[in-house]
């Protein structure tokens, strides 16, 4: 039988050689490590994998959805399965937004990776039951996350006041008044219920927009 070939796509060469270990020993064959967003997209052209594997957060331009929207926008049946360190509702409603057959924490078994790349390849999704209960529950109570609620100015805003940045600064780096920064800073407060500058940083972690 044909072994899947796989790309794999992350910033840290030991997780990296690990996890092509484990797919090698589960019967796959690696064609192609990248260790950045561009080097992706150059492996995944020169090799057409069966299955490409990304990393979310790697890169410093690009991200690893950024690759992914790019494969999918010229091969919408490409098989992508997304790595990530973190499980925020947001990254996993994301990434099946995008068009990923699966979305897997850095932690997972890994037989439950290689099960992944093999429903992916197989045209499937795959989630571990945990992920499958979250999606289920967003789609019912609804995305109440702050990608869902702000226009892309607002969020902006909103990420840089999670970052700590005082109005005066964040107007400063976006080249508007202090006034504009002040009256959209106060909405999106009123909007999100958050006013506290430490509830306006968890929320920003929680769902994925600064690192924790």
């Amino acid at each position: 039988m044909k072994k899947i070939r796989v790309m794999l796509a992350d910033d840290h060469p030991i997780v990296m050689t690990g996890f092509a270990m484990s797919l090698e020993g589960q019967g796959l064959h690696v064609v192609a490590q990248a260790r950045t967003p561009e080097e992706a997209l150059e492996q995944y052209q020169r090799h057409k994998p069966d299955v490409a594997v990304l990393d979310i957060r790697f890169g410093e331009q690009l991200t690893g959805l950024d690759v992914a929207k790019q494969i999918l926008a010229h091969a919408s049946d490409a098989a992508i399965v997304f790595l990530s360190q973190f499980d925020q509702d947001s990254l996993i409603k994301e990434t099946y937004r995008l068009g990923g057959r699966a979305f897997m924490t850095k932690d997972c078994d890994p037989a439950d990776l290689a099960a992944a790349v093999r429903r992916a390849h197989d045209g499937e999704l795959y989630f571990l039951p945990h992920i499958a209960e979250r999606l289920a529950n967003l789609s019912v109570r609804g995305d109440l996350s702050p990608q869902s609620q702000l226009d892309e100015r607002a969020l902006e805003i909103f990420t840089l006041m999670a970052e700590g940045l005082t109005n005066a600064e964040i107007a400063e780096k976006l080249d508007v008044s202090t006034k504009t920064i002040s009256n959209i800073s106060q909405a999106v407060k009123e909007k999100l219920g958050v006013h506290r500058p430490a509830y306006i940083t968890r929320l920003a972690v929680k769902h994925g927009l600064i690192e924790p």
